[in-house]
């Protein structure tokens, strides 16, 4: 979540280059990235990989206790809907496209699943990937996972040897099940060739935390219809889809959005699609104009800490650390979403049981 105004840090100065605040962007990367690791820390999450690409200097640093719970949200959240994404009723290869990926570790954290069939792929500035694969060449463990993990291909073939090859002067990755490209999402247009390895007739799902939101709404808008544009296609005999899932800010329009926007413009940051899309309805309304036209919706994270959080967990999670700001929770959860939208390809001979998003449809969803 972002940073409340007590957590600020000195402001950019005024007429900041290109370079100097896509710069500050990427920093968001490592701000998520320490509140993660906090979040482990406490307890909230398990995520034996995420410190793997941490500064040790930044391992002490400690979230107060709100972001502790919005960081855990956030990823409770995206977690379901990616295991939905991937589990029943159609199972097979499937793909997941990560947008401004940074140090996330989903891809790590899948990888334990030896019964997934999964082409895992993360787009980001050049900047970023190299710094990640840096890491990843440091530690052993996230190697080793890479090369079991693209051990052997769809029909059973071995491709381990050598595992998977990295350019770091361009901060790529490339392995039979995971790719890091280094792309500048700008640059995604419709018509836009697809980056190496890959599948548009795969079953495919991107991901955006807090990404989209630093484009401006144009060029957000062409990312939507890029992939909509390129994924997803049905033939006679074969079904597929394509699905989006955002975490963003929204609201903006009363006094303690107007307060976050402050702080995060102190920073140099820019909630630029924000007045476009600021509210749950019209989180919705992008998808179904930008091509997610089989199905839509979206909760804000205080909803889904009520309604998509069982009692158990709830119990377990307030056990963890005092929240003596309820209020300011509430606030804070009711100024970010998570929003979702996707599209069934059908072939001619596809069942509805079989289509690759129907799960979705099964989330509950919040009264806008």
């Amino acid at each position: 979540m972002a940073i409340p105004t007590r957590f600020a840090t000195p402001s950019m100065a005024a007429g900041a280059s290109s370079a100097e605040k896509d710069r500050t962007v990427q920093q968001t990367d490592m701000d998520a990235l320490v509140s993660r690791c906090s979040a482990i820390q406490t307890g909230y999450l398990t995520d034996p990989y995420a410190e793997m690409f941490l500064d040790i200097s930044a391992l002490r640093d400690r979230r107060y206790p709100l972001i502790n719970r919005g960081t855990y949200i956030r990823t409770t959240a995206l977690d379901q809907v990616v295991e939905r994404f991937l589990s029943r009723p159609s199972q097979g290869k499937k793909q997941i496209v990560s947008l401004g990926a940074g140090s996330d570790t989903r891809f790590f954290r899948l990888a334990a699943d030896k019964s997934l069939q999964l082409l895992y792929h993360e787009f980001d500035f050049p900047q970023v990937t190299t710094r990640k694969i840096t890491a990843i060449q440091r530690h052993k463990e996230l190697a080793a996972i890479i090369t079991e993990s693209g051990k052997a291909d769809s029909l059973g073939n071995d491709t381990s040897t050598p595992g998977y090859q990295v350019d770091i002067r361009t901060g790529s990755l490339r392995s039979p099940c995971y790719y890091i490209h280094p792309i500048d999402l700008r640059t995604l247009k419709p018509g836009t060739p697809l980056p190496t390895g890959i599948d548009p007739t795969l079953p495919t799902l991107f991901i955006s935390e807090c990404c989209l939101i630093y484009l401006s709404p144009n060029e957000a808008d062409d990312i939507f219809r890029w992939i909509t544009g390129s994924f997803g296609q049905a033939s006679e005999s074969t079904s597929n889809g394509v699905g989006i899932v955002l975490y963003e800010p929204i609201g903006g329009d009363d006094s303690f959005g107007r307060v976050m926007i402050k702080n995060l413009s102190q920073r140099g940051i820019v909630l630029r699609t924000l007045q476009r899309y600021s509210t749950l309805e019209r989180q919705k309304e992008r998808m179904r104009a930008l091509g997610f036209t089989t199905g839509m919706g979206a909760c804000d994270v205080n909803f889904i800490h009520d309604e998509w959080i069982d009692s158990k967990e709830k119990e377990r999670i307030d056990k963890l650390e005092l929240l003596d700001e309820r209020e300011e929770w509430v606030l804070l959860a009711k100024h970010y979403c998570i929003a979702w939208g996707w599209v069934e390809r059908h072939a001619a001979s596809s069942q509805a049981d079989g289509l690759t998003f129907q799960n979705w449809s099964q989330f509950p969803l919040q009264q806008s």
